[in-house]
């Protein structure tokens, strides 16, 4: 049975390519610090459903923390698949110290540990919002992306670079992955999906910033797992898109949630943010190329699937909190 350690194994993303590397047969050991950057009791419920596959194995540890090598040295994975991160933009400007802590510092920790243990596989989650400042879209893997706009940006494009340096002096093949706005069931609470449909379902008021016309290149978490997982067999330095293809307004996205609901939004608009941007769009070629990847779920169907599963989980879910 070949072994994948898996990073921030109870985040949304990684939760759910854990699922499909057990699904496939490999033994997969799970880092997670459970921290509280939103509430823990999502996390809880993804490592409870992860806990029913036998061969899966979880220890709460800080990838930034130095006993790290130790759990990569009598493990010995085939491959090293990096998705614990500190995540979203408006936080990393008031706390930037941990979001390079865990994104930078962590990354550092673990190519180390791939290095001393000849681990020749490496996959980091990256993110769309290194694009930020790029005007021409599609968003291509070749735009500079040299002006991050944010700390989150920054610590994302700084763990980019460092991947590129190990790869270059150690022969490791990595595949960094840039994420366009993952949604789906079980979701950050943080993000406009999941934030939107309790809200909304509990006759709230949402908050939108500017007039709703801004465009996202939303991407269903399932598909996101499949793509990442293809890139096991990748050889070289690679940077990839996983994005929908397809981008859409928050109007649009309203417009959905309110239909599957049943219940109309009441919006309340707020000045469009410095460090937000109008739209974004992947240019999913190289996807389609290497991986032989594409996007299946339209954002309709993923809203869809997303507000069943808050209803199944209505009576613990509805009490989430939903952060700023």
């Amino acid at each position: 049975m070949e072994k994948i350690l898996l990073t921030g194994s109870c985040g949304f993303i990684a939760s759910k390519v854990a699922e499909k590397l057990l699904e496939q047969g490999y033994l997969v050991l799970g880092l997670d610090d459970m921290n509280s950057a939103y509430d823990i009791r999502l996390k809880r419920y993804r490592l409870e459903q992860l806990q029913k596959h036998q061969n899966f194995r979880f220890l709460q540890k800080d990838i930034s923390e130095p006993q790290i090598a130790s759990i990569v040295k009598s493990f010995l994975p085939i491959a090293i698949i990096n998705l614990a991160a500190r995540a979203g933009v408006r936080a990393s400007i008031s706390d930037p110290f941990t979001y390079f802590k865990t994104n930078l510092t962590g990354t550092l920790n673990l190519l180390e540990s791939a290095k001393a243990c000849g681990i020749k596989k490496f996959i980091l989650a990256s993110s769309s919002s290194v694009y930020a400042g790029e005007q021409k879209m599609p968003f291509s893997e070749n735009c500079s992306v040299n002006k991050p706009i944010s700390p989150y940006a920054a610590s994302k494009k700084s763990a980019e670079v460092l991947c590129y340096t190990y790869h270059y002096l150690y022969d490791i093949n990595i595949t960094v992955f840039r994420y366009f706005t993952v949604y789906g069931p079980a979701g950050r609470p943080d993000m406009s999906i999941f934030k939107f449909i309790s809200l909304i379902d509990q006759d709230k008021e949402i908050c939108v910033f500017g007039d709703g016309t801004q465009q996202r290149d939303f991407t269903y978490v399932e598909d996101i797992a499949e793509g990442t997982i293809r890139a096991l067999g990748v050889k070289g330095f690679q940077i990839i898109n996983l994005g929908g293809d397809h981008p859409h307004s928050l109007n649009e996205l309203i417009s959905f949630i309110e239909k599957y609901l049943g219940k109309k939004a009441r919006i309340v608009h707020k000045d469009f943010e410095k460090t937000d941007i109008y739209a974004t769009w992947a240019d999913i070629s190289k996807a389609q190329q290497m991986l032989g990847w594409q996007p299946k779920t339209s954002l309709e169907e993923g809203v869809k699937k997303t507000i069943q599963w808050y209803k199944n989980n209505y009576s613990w879910v509805k009490d989430i909190q939903l952060g700023d």
